[in-house]
C-alpha cells in the first residue's frame, strides 16, 4: 500500500448519504483484499438500492469514477460494490 492513504469509505459515504431515504441504514466498509487494492462495500436499505444504482447504473458508475480518481494519487486500484 502507498505511504499516503485516502479515506475512500468517507468519500463514498459523503456521496451516497444525500441520495438515500434511510441514511441510518447506510454502511460503508473499506477493506484491503490485496496490496494496492481497495474494496469499498456499500450496504443500504433495500428500498434505497435502486437510488444508489441509478438509471442504467449511472449513479454507481459516477461514484466509482470519483473513487478511482481520488485513488490515482496513491497509485491504488479501487472497486466499489453494493452489497445486497
Amino acid at each position: 500500500m502507498a505511504a499516503e492513504t485516502i479515506d475512500l469509505a468517507g468519500l463514498v459515504r459523503t456521496l451516497v448519504e444525500p441520495i438515500v431515504d434511510h441514511p441510518e441504514d447506510l454502511k460503508v466498509e473499506q477493506s484491503l483484499p490485496a496490496p494496492d487494492d481497495i474494496l469499498v462495500e456499500i450496504t443500504v436499505n433495500e428500498e434505497d438500492t435502486g437510488k444508489v444504482i441509478g438509471r442504467q447504473g449511472r449513479v454507481i458508475k459516477a461514484i466509482r469514477t470519483l473513487s478511482r480518481a481520488a485513488a490515482v494519487r496513491t497509485g491504488e486500484h479501487v472497486d466499489v460494490e453494493i452489497v445486497e
